[in-house]
């Protein structure tokens, strides 16, 4: 059985309070986007051992029992009786760029898991496991758009959509940790809920639809913040950095060819389809 993770945007990103555990509260928009990884899972007729894990593609740091595809099926092993399976997961979403990459592979493999040894969980059931592996991880159960709050882990469904236009996305050859970015923020409420700025007119995004983690970033980082100033330059009706990045995206009316490549370590462009 063979599934394909795909990666997500946020659409804005407003950090509004640092909570009493130490951790942020944010109001964001996920949205799903067709850039994926390949999972593949088999069952392993040995009985010495739970799983194997094959990894190809974008070389991951860490042991095997970090992955989240492997802590899946631990969780989901605890509660079901699951046969041993061997694991090919090959790695196309980039990693540290603000995707969502490794959280879409887990969620996947909780619902590949579910439907190959025919569980019959719910989807609010998989989402409440999602949740034990990460706060974005639940997103890529239904993987439709939401307005996210809290710690990133509360949802709510909103009526959007970019079909029609085009998506340059690039990663550039820098890496920033999620501790890094959170490190220099200031957090805020907006004046202007992003549930609000969302149902402006796309063409009005740039001047409202704001990502917290731009300003230190790209004050740390100034080829991220170039390469926004590029997109623009190139006709995009709006641009912004993913998450805390670094990977940057644009958002065009018609397709792009011109687009200036050396700066990137991944690059990818574009229809959206949904």
């Amino acid at each position: 059985m063979i599934t394909y993770p795909n990666a997500k945007i946020n659409l804005g990103l407003n950090v509004t309070e640092k909570r009493p555990d130490g951790y942020h509260n944010v109001e964001t928009i996920f949205y799903p986007i067709n850039l994926q990884d390949a999972l593949e899972v088999t069952l392993l007729h040995k009985d010495d051992e739970p799983y194997r894990l094959h990894v190809t593609g974008t070389v991951l740091d860490g042991s095997p029992d970090d992955n989240l595809v492997v802590k899946a099926f631990k969780l989901m092993q605890e509660h079901h009786p699951l046969q041993p399976v061997d694991i090919h997961l090959h790695k196309h979403i980039p990693t540290e760029a603000g995707l969502g990459g490794g959280s879409a592979d887990g969620a996947f493999m909780l619902k590949m898991l579910n439907d190959k040894f025919n569980l019959k969980l719910t989807e609010e059931q998989l989402e409440a496991y999602a949740a034990r592996l990460g706060a974005d991880c639940p997103f890529f159960i239904r993987n439709k758009p939401v307005l996210a709050t809290g710690t990133g882990n509360i949802f709510e469904p909103i009526r959007l959509s970019l079909k029609g236009y085009h998506l340059v996305l690039i990663k550039p050859c820098i890496s920033v940790s999620t501790r890094e970015a959170y490190a220099h923020i200031r957090p805020r409420h907006p004046e202007e809920p992003l549930k609000e700025v969302i149902t402006r007119p796309i063409g009005e995004w740039k001047d409202h639809l704001k990502n917290d983690f731009e300003e230190s970033v790209f004050c740390n980082y100034p080829e991220i913040a170039a390469i926004k100033d590029r997109l623009y330059d190139l006709g995009a009706v709006y641009a912004q950095m993913s998450g805390s990045g670094s990977a940057v995206y644009g958002i065009f009316q018609e397709a792009v060819e011109n687009v200036d490549e050396k700066f990137a370590s991944y690059f990818t462009r574009q229809r959206i389809l949904e």
